[in-house]
Protein backbone atom coordinates (compact mmCIF):
# COMPACT_ATOMS: atom_id res chain seq x y z
CA UNK A 1 0.00 0.00 0.00
CA UNK A 2 1.38 3.51 -1.15
CA UNK A 3 1.95 5.89 1.34
CA UNK A 4 0.71 9.55 0.43
CA UNK A 5 1.24 12.58 2.13
CA UNK A 6 -1.27 15.52 1.86
CA UNK A 7 -0.11 19.13 2.43
CA UNK A 8 -2.97 21.49 2.69
CA UNK A 9 -3.47 24.12 5.11
CA UNK A 10 -7.45 24.21 3.28
CA UNK A 11 -8.81 21.59 6.23
CA UNK A 12 -12.02 20.73 4.04
CA UNK A 13 -9.67 19.90 1.26
CA UNK A 14 -7.53 18.15 2.97
CA UNK A 15 -10.24 16.20 4.62
CA UNK A 16 -11.97 15.28 1.14
CA UNK A 17 -8.59 14.44 -0.01
CA UNK A 18 -7.56 12.06 2.75
CA UNK A 19 -11.24 10.47 2.04
CA UNK A 20 -10.71 9.72 -1.67
CA UNK A 21 -7.23 8.58 -1.53
CA UNK A 22 -8.01 6.10 1.35
CA UNK A 23 -11.09 5.01 -0.41
CA UNK A 24 -8.79 4.29 -3.25
CA UNK A 25 -6.17 2.26 -1.06
CA UNK A 26 -3.90 4.55 -0.56
CA UNK A 27 -2.22 5.46 3.62
CA UNK A 28 -2.61 8.83 3.72
CA UNK A 29 -0.88 11.24 6.12
CA UNK A 30 -2.14 14.56 6.23
CA UNK A 31 -0.52 17.61 8.06
CA UNK A 32 -1.58 21.56 7.68
CA UNK A 33 1.82 23.19 7.83
CA UNK A 34 4.98 22.75 5.77
CA UNK A 35 7.04 22.07 9.33
CA UNK A 36 4.16 19.85 10.08
CA UNK A 37 4.53 18.38 6.72
CA UNK A 38 8.21 17.86 6.61
CA UNK A 39 8.46 15.89 9.84
CA UNK A 40 5.79 13.76 8.41
CA UNK A 41 7.74 13.30 5.43
CA UNK A 42 11.08 12.72 7.12
CA UNK A 43 9.25 10.13 10.03
CA UNK A 44 6.96 8.09 7.21
CA UNK A 45 9.10 8.72 3.81
CA UNK A 46 5.72 8.94 1.82
CA UNK A 47 6.06 7.75 -2.26
CA UNK A 48 4.50 11.02 -3.22
CA UNK A 49 3.28 14.26 -1.68
CA UNK A 50 0.55 16.35 -2.61
CA UNK A 51 1.21 19.90 -1.25
CA UNK A 52 -0.64 23.24 -1.75
CA UNK A 53 1.78 25.45 -2.83
CA UNK A 54 1.43 28.38 -0.94
CA UNK A 55 1.39 27.49 2.61
CA UNK A 56 0.64 29.67 5.61
CA UNK A 57 4.40 29.09 7.13
CA UNK A 58 5.97 28.53 3.99
CA UNK A 59 5.86 27.72 0.18
CA UNK A 60 6.13 24.48 -1.93
CA UNK A 61 9.35 25.47 -2.97
CA UNK A 62 11.08 24.85 0.88
CA UNK A 63 9.61 21.19 0.89
CA UNK A 64 10.64 20.72 -2.68
CA UNK A 65 14.12 21.92 -1.49
CA UNK A 66 13.68 19.70 1.44
CA UNK A 67 12.99 16.93 -0.47
CA UNK A 68 16.02 17.27 -3.18
CA UNK A 69 18.84 17.88 0.17
CA UNK A 70 17.37 14.70 1.68
CA UNK A 71 18.14 12.32 -1.75
CA UNK A 72 14.86 10.91 -1.57
CA UNK A 73 12.89 9.86 -4.80
CA UNK A 74 9.75 10.82 -3.27
CA UNK A 75 7.38 12.62 -5.78
CA UNK A 76 5.63 15.72 -5.23
CA UNK A 77 2.68 17.31 -6.78
CA UNK A 78 1.85 20.64 -6.37
CA UNK A 79 -1.66 22.03 -5.90
CA UNK A 80 -2.17 25.72 -7.38
CA UNK A 81 -4.73 28.05 -8.62
CA UNK A 82 -4.81 28.45 -12.51
CA UNK A 83 -3.12 31.96 -11.81
CA UNK A 84 0.03 29.94 -10.59
CA UNK A 85 0.75 27.74 -13.07
CA UNK A 86 3.95 29.89 -14.16
CA UNK A 87 5.37 29.29 -10.44
CA UNK A 88 4.44 25.68 -11.04
CA UNK A 89 6.27 25.49 -14.21
CA UNK A 90 9.04 26.57 -13.01
CA UNK A 91 9.33 24.36 -9.65
CA UNK A 92 8.75 21.66 -11.74
CA UNK A 93 11.87 22.37 -14.02
CA UNK A 94 13.80 22.28 -10.05
CA UNK A 95 12.41 18.15 -9.63
CA UNK A 96 8.59 18.62 -8.74
CA UNK A 97 6.96 15.72 -10.52
CA UNK A 98 3.81 17.48 -12.18
CA UNK A 99 1.13 19.68 -10.71
CA UNK A 100 -3.10 20.08 -10.59
CA UNK A 101 -5.08 23.06 -10.01
CA UNK A 102 -8.09 24.15 -8.51
CA UNK A 103 -10.88 23.28 -8.23
CA UNK A 104 -9.38 20.16 -7.52
CA UNK A 105 -11.04 16.67 -9.71
CA UNK A 106 -10.71 13.63 -8.16
CA UNK A 107 -9.81 11.73 -11.88
CA UNK A 108 -7.45 13.72 -12.72
CA UNK A 109 -5.32 13.78 -8.92
CA UNK A 110 -5.86 10.00 -9.19
CA UNK A 111 -4.44 10.26 -12.81
CA UNK A 112 -1.26 12.31 -11.72
CA UNK A 113 -0.57 9.83 -8.53
CA UNK A 114 -0.72 6.91 -10.54
CA UNK A 115 1.50 8.76 -12.72
CA UNK A 116 4.14 9.40 -10.30
CA UNK A 117 4.14 5.91 -8.89
CA UNK A 118 4.72 4.44 -12.11
CA UNK A 119 7.88 6.73 -12.56
CA UNK A 120 9.07 6.02 -8.68
CA UNK A 121 8.53 2.62 -9.58
CA UNK A 122 11.02 2.98 -12.58
CA UNK A 123 13.45 5.20 -10.95
CA UNK A 124 16.53 3.08 -8.92
CA UNK A 125 15.98 4.30 -5.36
CA UNK A 126 18.27 6.89 -4.25
CA UNK A 127 17.91 7.49 -0.57
CA UNK A 128 21.17 5.72 0.20
CA UNK A 129 23.09 8.17 -2.61
CA UNK A 130 22.89 11.80 -0.90
CA UNK A 131 24.74 13.10 -4.28
CA UNK A 132 21.84 12.42 -6.52
CA UNK A 133 19.53 14.74 -6.16
CA UNK A 134 18.85 15.24 -9.86
CA UNK A 135 17.39 13.20 -12.74
CA UNK A 136 20.37 12.15 -15.73
CA UNK A 137 18.47 10.26 -18.33
CA UNK A 138 20.60 8.78 -21.05
CA UNK A 139 18.44 8.24 -23.96
CA UNK A 140 18.84 6.19 -27.31
CA UNK A 141 16.65 6.65 -30.70
CA UNK A 142 14.26 4.09 -29.74
CA UNK A 143 12.98 6.18 -26.89
CA UNK A 144 13.14 9.60 -28.08
CA UNK A 145 9.93 11.71 -27.68
CA UNK A 146 7.61 12.13 -30.80
CA UNK A 147 8.41 15.57 -32.74
CA UNK A 148 6.26 17.76 -34.75
CA UNK A 149 7.56 20.24 -37.14
CA UNK A 150 5.88 23.54 -36.23
CA UNK A 151 4.86 25.80 -38.97
CA UNK A 152 5.45 29.21 -37.80
CA UNK A 153 8.42 31.80 -39.52
CA UNK A 154 9.86 31.19 -36.16
CA UNK A 155 9.92 28.00 -35.41
CA UNK A 156 11.47 27.28 -39.05
CA UNK A 157 14.06 29.71 -38.69
CA UNK A 158 14.69 27.97 -35.44
CA UNK A 159 14.56 24.30 -37.09
CA UNK A 160 17.08 25.64 -39.68
CA UNK A 161 19.38 27.04 -37.08
CA UNK A 162 19.45 23.64 -35.66
CA UNK A 163 20.30 21.62 -38.83
CA UNK A 164 23.21 23.67 -39.51
CA UNK A 165 24.68 23.50 -35.80
CA UNK A 166 23.89 20.18 -35.21
CA UNK A 167 26.63 19.09 -37.23
CA UNK A 168 29.16 20.79 -35.19
CA UNK A 169 30.69 20.75 -32.58
CA UNK A 170 29.98 23.86 -31.21
CA UNK A 171 28.39 24.30 -27.59
CA UNK A 172 25.35 25.68 -27.98
CA UNK A 173 23.19 28.40 -25.52
CA UNK A 174 19.47 27.70 -25.59
CA UNK A 175 17.24 30.82 -24.53
CA UNK A 176 14.04 31.08 -23.55
CA UNK A 177 11.37 31.29 -21.14
CA UNK A 178 10.03 27.96 -18.92
CA UNK A 179 8.15 25.72 -20.62
CA UNK A 180 9.32 26.74 -24.18
CA UNK A 181 10.61 23.33 -24.70
CA UNK A 182 14.60 24.14 -24.18
CA UNK A 183 15.44 20.24 -23.32
CA UNK A 184 13.43 18.94 -26.61
CA UNK A 185 15.48 21.85 -28.93
CA UNK A 186 18.84 20.38 -27.22
CA UNK A 187 18.02 16.70 -27.63
CA UNK A 188 16.66 17.25 -31.44
CA UNK A 189 20.33 18.67 -31.85
CA UNK A 190 21.96 15.60 -30.40
CA UNK A 191 19.80 13.25 -32.32
CA UNK A 192 20.90 15.16 -35.55
CA UNK A 193 24.09 14.82 -34.63
CA UNK A 194 27.34 12.70 -35.33
CA UNK A 195 26.97 11.57 -31.60
CA UNK A 196 23.53 10.69 -32.31
CA UNK A 197 24.30 6.65 -30.74
CA UNK A 198 26.15 8.03 -27.80
CA UNK A 199 24.37 9.27 -24.30
CA UNK A 200 22.37 12.38 -24.21
CA UNK A 201 22.64 13.56 -20.47
CA UNK A 202 20.55 16.41 -19.05
CA UNK A 203 21.02 17.96 -15.69
CA UNK A 204 19.53 20.87 -13.93
CA UNK A 205 21.67 23.11 -12.63
CA UNK A 206 19.11 24.77 -10.79
CA UNK A 207 17.92 21.40 -8.47
CA UNK A 208 21.70 20.93 -7.66
CA UNK A 209 23.04 22.48 -4.05
CA UNK A 210 25.84 24.52 -3.81
CA UNK A 211 27.36 21.33 -1.79
CA UNK A 212 26.58 18.87 -4.13
CA UNK A 213 26.99 20.40 -7.37
CA UNK A 214 30.70 19.82 -7.68
CA UNK A 215 29.45 15.59 -6.79
CA UNK A 216 26.61 15.60 -9.48
CA UNK A 217 28.77 16.69 -11.88
CA UNK A 218 32.19 15.75 -11.54
CA UNK A 219 31.77 12.47 -9.19
CA UNK A 220 33.23 12.18 -6.37
CA UNK A 221 35.86 9.12 -4.31
CA UNK A 222 33.99 6.87 -1.31
CA UNK A 223 35.09 9.12 2.30
CA UNK A 224 35.56 12.09 0.03
CA UNK A 225 32.54 13.92 2.22
CA UNK A 226 29.65 13.08 4.74
CA UNK A 227 27.11 10.88 3.00
CA UNK A 228 29.80 9.53 0.53
CA UNK A 229 29.49 5.97 0.76
CA UNK A 230 30.27 4.47 -2.60
CA UNK A 231 32.01 5.75 -5.73
CA UNK A 232 29.52 8.26 -8.13
CA UNK A 233 30.71 8.62 -11.72
CA UNK A 234 29.52 12.43 -12.14
CA UNK A 235 27.31 13.46 -15.22
CA UNK A 236 30.15 14.61 -17.71
CA UNK A 237 31.81 11.11 -17.37
CA UNK A 238 28.21 9.66 -18.29
CA UNK A 239 27.75 11.56 -20.97
CA UNK A 240 31.32 11.04 -22.51
CA UNK A 241 31.43 10.70 -26.04
CA UNK A 242 28.06 11.86 -26.35
CA UNK A 243 25.99 15.38 -25.42
CA UNK A 244 25.57 16.96 -21.95
CA UNK A 245 22.80 19.36 -21.47
CA UNK A 246 23.12 21.83 -18.68
CA UNK A 247 19.48 23.35 -17.82
CA UNK A 248 19.29 26.37 -16.39
CA UNK A 249 22.97 26.91 -16.20
CA UNK A 250 22.26 30.86 -14.46
CA UNK A 251 21.54 29.09 -11.25
CA UNK A 252 24.67 27.06 -10.89
CA UNK A 253 26.80 28.16 -7.86
CA UNK A 254 29.60 30.76 -8.58
CA UNK A 255 32.63 28.30 -7.23
CA UNK A 256 31.24 25.34 -9.10
CA UNK A 257 31.36 27.59 -12.46
CA UNK A 258 34.96 27.53 -11.77
CA UNK A 259 35.77 24.12 -11.42
CA UNK A 260 33.44 23.77 -14.77
CA UNK A 261 35.90 26.14 -16.53
CA UNK A 262 38.57 24.28 -16.43
CA UNK A 263 36.69 21.00 -17.43
CA UNK A 264 35.23 23.17 -20.56
CA UNK A 265 38.91 24.29 -21.20
CA UNK A 266 41.00 20.77 -20.28
CA UNK A 267 37.93 18.56 -21.47
CA UNK A 268 39.13 16.70 -18.46
CA UNK A 269 37.45 16.01 -14.93
CA UNK A 270 38.59 15.71 -11.14
CA UNK A 271 36.14 13.96 -9.27
CA UNK A 272 35.48 15.50 -5.24
CA UNK A 273 38.37 13.66 -3.35
CA UNK A 274 40.53 12.40 -6.41
CA UNK A 275 43.55 13.76 -7.49
CA UNK A 276 43.75 11.75 -10.80
CA UNK A 277 41.79 13.67 -13.95
CA UNK A 278 39.64 11.11 -16.66
CA UNK A 279 39.68 12.83 -20.15
CA UNK A 280 36.06 13.07 -21.65
CA UNK A 281 35.02 14.00 -25.26
CA UNK A 282 31.65 15.69 -25.24
CA UNK A 283 29.32 18.47 -26.41
CA UNK A 284 28.25 20.89 -24.08
CA UNK A 285 24.30 22.87 -24.76
CA UNK A 286 23.73 24.59 -21.88
CA UNK A 287 19.78 27.03 -21.38
CA UNK A 288 18.22 29.70 -19.57
CA UNK A 289 15.26 31.70 -19.11
CA UNK A 290 17.38 34.38 -18.17
CA UNK A 291 19.51 35.96 -21.00
CA UNK A 292 22.94 34.79 -20.30
CA UNK A 293 24.52 38.10 -20.81
CA UNK A 294 22.85 39.79 -18.50
CA UNK A 295 23.18 37.49 -15.73
CA UNK A 296 27.13 38.36 -16.64
CA UNK A 297 26.71 41.68 -16.61
CA UNK A 298 24.82 41.61 -12.79
CA UNK A 299 28.39 39.58 -11.97
CA UNK A 300 26.07 36.29 -10.87
CA UNK A 301 27.75 34.43 -14.20
CA UNK A 302 31.43 34.38 -15.31
CA UNK A 303 31.91 35.96 -18.29
CA UNK A 304 35.06 33.16 -19.45
CA UNK A 305 32.70 30.73 -19.32
CA UNK A 306 29.32 32.71 -20.90
CA UNK A 307 31.92 33.12 -23.93
CA UNK A 308 32.95 29.65 -23.54
CA UNK A 309 29.86 28.10 -24.39
CA UNK A 310 28.36 30.83 -26.75
CA UNK A 311 30.13 29.49 -29.88
CA UNK A 312 26.00 29.53 -31.50
CA UNK A 313 22.93 30.79 -29.72
CA UNK A 314 19.30 29.55 -30.44
CA UNK A 315 16.76 31.40 -29.13
CA UNK A 316 12.97 30.10 -28.68
CA UNK A 317 10.27 32.34 -29.32
CA UNK A 318 7.30 32.36 -26.82
CA UNK A 319 4.11 30.55 -28.23
CA UNK A 320 2.48 33.98 -27.81
CA UNK A 321 4.77 35.13 -30.67
CA UNK A 322 3.78 32.68 -33.25
CA UNK A 323 -0.01 32.03 -32.46
CA UNK A 324 -0.13 29.97 -35.91
CA UNK A 325 1.69 26.92 -34.32
CA UNK A 326 -0.84 26.42 -31.09
CA UNK A 327 -3.05 24.44 -32.39
CA UNK A 328 -0.70 22.25 -34.72
CA UNK A 329 0.88 21.54 -31.08
CA UNK A 330 -2.67 21.58 -29.53
CA UNK A 331 -3.99 18.64 -31.81
CA UNK A 332 -0.43 17.19 -30.98
CA UNK A 333 -1.09 16.97 -27.29
CA UNK A 334 -4.58 16.12 -27.87
CA UNK A 335 -3.42 13.07 -29.49
CA UNK A 336 -1.39 12.31 -26.74
CA UNK A 337 -3.76 12.62 -23.97
CA UNK A 338 -6.40 10.34 -26.21
CA UNK A 339 -3.27 7.49 -25.66
CA UNK A 340 -2.97 8.32 -22.36
CA UNK A 341 -6.56 8.51 -21.45
CA UNK A 342 -7.94 5.24 -23.63
CA UNK A 343 -10.21 7.68 -24.98
CA UNK A 344 -11.15 8.58 -28.98
CA UNK A 345 -10.66 12.42 -28.57
CA UNK A 346 -11.04 13.92 -32.18
CA UNK A 347 -11.00 17.84 -32.14
CA UNK A 348 -11.71 20.84 -30.38
CA UNK A 349 -14.90 22.97 -31.12
CA UNK A 350 -14.62 26.26 -32.79
CA UNK A 351 -15.44 28.18 -29.81
CA UNK A 352 -12.08 26.30 -28.04
CA UNK A 353 -10.15 26.88 -30.90
CA UNK A 354 -10.48 30.79 -31.01
CA UNK A 355 -10.36 30.84 -26.77
CA UNK A 356 -6.93 29.17 -27.79
CA UNK A 357 -5.73 31.61 -30.48
CA UNK A 358 -6.62 34.72 -28.06
CA UNK A 359 -4.94 33.67 -24.74
CA UNK A 360 -1.80 34.72 -23.79
CA UNK A 361 -0.33 31.45 -23.05
CA UNK A 362 2.48 32.12 -20.54
CA UNK A 363 3.73 28.64 -19.39
CA UNK A 364 3.74 28.40 -22.87
CA UNK A 365 3.70 24.87 -24.45
CA UNK A 366 4.08 23.04 -20.67
CA UNK A 367 0.69 25.12 -20.15
CA UNK A 368 -1.02 23.89 -23.40
CA UNK A 369 -0.19 20.73 -23.04
CA UNK A 370 -1.60 20.51 -19.74
CA UNK A 371 -4.51 22.10 -20.71
CA UNK A 372 -5.12 19.80 -23.18
CA UNK A 373 -4.39 16.94 -21.08
CA UNK A 374 -7.20 18.58 -18.48
CA UNK A 375 -9.62 18.70 -21.02
CA UNK A 376 -9.69 16.17 -22.30
CA UNK A 377 -9.73 14.14 -19.66
CA UNK A 378 -13.13 16.56 -18.43
CA UNK A 379 -14.87 15.99 -22.01
CA UNK A 380 -17.56 13.52 -21.96
CA UNK A 381 -17.78 13.25 -25.95
CA UNK A 382 -14.63 12.68 -28.16
CA UNK A 383 -14.72 16.47 -28.44
CA UNK A 384 -12.96 19.21 -26.47
CA UNK A 385 -16.65 22.34 -25.95
CA UNK A 386 -15.26 25.40 -24.09
CA UNK A 387 -16.99 24.29 -20.99
CA UNK A 388 -14.04 21.96 -20.39
CA UNK A 389 -11.18 24.69 -20.02
CA UNK A 390 -10.37 26.78 -17.29
CA UNK A 391 -12.11 29.97 -16.48
CA UNK A 392 -9.24 32.16 -16.85
CA UNK A 393 -8.74 30.85 -20.49
CA UNK A 394 -12.78 31.34 -21.13
CA UNK A 395 -12.62 35.09 -19.64
CA UNK A 396 -9.15 36.09 -20.87
CA UNK A 397 -10.99 35.00 -24.58
CA UNK A 398 -14.42 37.09 -23.59
CA UNK A 399 -12.23 40.53 -22.69
CA UNK A 400 -9.79 40.60 -25.33
CA UNK A 401 -7.06 41.31 -24.30
CA UNK A 402 -3.99 43.04 -26.56
CA UNK A 403 -1.63 41.10 -27.94
CA UNK A 404 1.07 41.41 -25.61
CA UNK A 405 -1.51 40.07 -22.88
CA UNK A 406 -2.28 44.33 -21.57
CA UNK A 407 -5.99 45.04 -21.48
CA UNK A 408 -6.81 48.49 -22.26
CA UNK A 409 -9.70 50.95 -21.07
CA UNK A 410 -11.14 50.71 -24.42
CA UNK A 411 -11.68 46.96 -24.21
CA UNK A 412 -12.67 46.34 -20.66
CA UNK A 413 -15.75 44.41 -19.67
CA UNK A 414 -18.06 46.46 -18.74
CA UNK A 415 -20.48 45.10 -16.41
CA UNK A 416 -23.87 45.45 -16.61
CA UNK A 417 -25.41 48.01 -14.10
CA UNK A 418 -27.93 47.55 -11.62
CA UNK A 419 -30.69 49.97 -11.56
CA UNK A 420 -30.21 51.05 -8.07
CA UNK A 421 -34.09 53.26 -8.05
CA UNK A 422 -35.58 52.52 -4.57
CA UNK A 423 -33.15 50.17 -3.52
CA UNK A 424 -32.29 50.14 0.40
CA UNK A 425 -28.27 51.25 0.79
CA UNK A 426 -27.12 47.37 1.41
CA UNK A 427 -27.97 46.34 -2.72
CA UNK A 428 -26.38 49.54 -3.93
CA UNK A 429 -23.36 48.63 -1.23
CA UNK A 430 -23.51 44.81 -3.16
CA UNK A 431 -23.46 46.66 -6.61
CA UNK A 432 -20.33 48.70 -5.69
CA UNK A 433 -18.78 45.48 -4.66
CA UNK A 434 -19.15 43.74 -7.70
CA UNK A 435 -18.24 46.32 -9.93
CA UNK A 436 -14.70 46.88 -7.92
CA UNK A 437 -13.87 43.17 -8.03
CA UNK A 438 -14.56 42.84 -11.58
CA UNK A 439 -12.50 46.13 -12.40
CA UNK A 440 -9.62 44.69 -10.50
CA UNK A 441 -10.01 41.35 -11.56
CA UNK A 442 -9.90 43.25 -15.20
CA UNK A 443 -6.45 44.69 -13.99
CA UNK A 444 -5.02 41.89 -13.20
CA UNK A 445 -6.03 40.09 -15.88
CA UNK A 446 -7.50 37.25 -13.72
CA UNK A 447 -5.41 36.61 -11.77
CA UNK A 448 -6.78 35.91 -8.76
CA UNK A 449 -4.41 35.87 -6.23
CA UNK A 450 -3.07 39.35 -7.22
CA UNK A 451 -6.29 40.75 -7.40
CA UNK A 452 -7.44 38.84 -3.59
CA UNK A 453 -3.85 40.86 -2.56
CA UNK A 454 -5.30 44.17 -4.05
CA UNK A 455 -8.94 44.13 -2.76
CA UNK A 456 -6.58 43.06 0.66
CA UNK A 457 -8.68 39.63 1.37
CA UNK A 458 -7.53 35.91 0.99
CA UNK A 459 -8.60 33.78 -2.32
CA UNK A 460 -10.77 31.87 -0.48
CA UNK A 461 -13.01 34.95 0.25
CA UNK A 462 -12.32 36.35 -3.85
CA UNK A 463 -13.39 32.92 -4.99
CA UNK A 464 -17.00 32.93 -2.87
CA UNK A 465 -17.70 36.30 -4.03
CA UNK A 466 -17.09 35.64 -7.81
CA UNK A 467 -19.60 32.59 -7.61
CA UNK A 468 -21.74 34.67 -5.54
CA UNK A 469 -21.66 37.37 -8.39
CA UNK A 470 -21.88 34.87 -11.29
CA UNK A 471 -18.12 35.59 -12.18
CA UNK A 472 -17.15 31.96 -12.17
CA UNK A 473 -19.88 31.48 -14.74
CA UNK A 474 -19.87 30.93 -18.45
CA UNK A 475 -21.96 34.33 -18.74
CA UNK A 476 -20.25 36.30 -16.20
Amino acid sequence: MAKILIIEDDMDTAALLNRFLTKNGYEVFSANTGNKGIALLDAEKPAVVLCDYRLGDMDGKQILEHINQGGSNTRLIFITGYSDVKVAVDVMKNGAFDYVTKPLLPEEILLTIKKALAAKEEEPNIANNTASVTKTKKTDKSSNPQYIDAKSKAATEMYRQIDLVAQTNYSVIIHGESGTGKESVALRIHEKSKRSGQPFIAVDCGALSKELAASELFGHEKGSFTGAIANKTGSFELANGGTIFLDEIANLPYDVQVSLLRVVQERKVKKVGSEKEVGIDVRIIVASNEKLDEVVAKGKFREDLYYRFNEFGITIAPLRDRKEDVMQFAEFFLQKASLELGKEMEAFTPDVVEAFMQYNWPGNLRELNNVVKRSALLSSGNVVELSALPQEIIHYRKFNPNEDGTVTEAKLYTAPKINTDNLDIKKVALNAEYELIMGTLQKVQFNKSKAAKMLNIDRKTLYNKMSAYGILSEEA
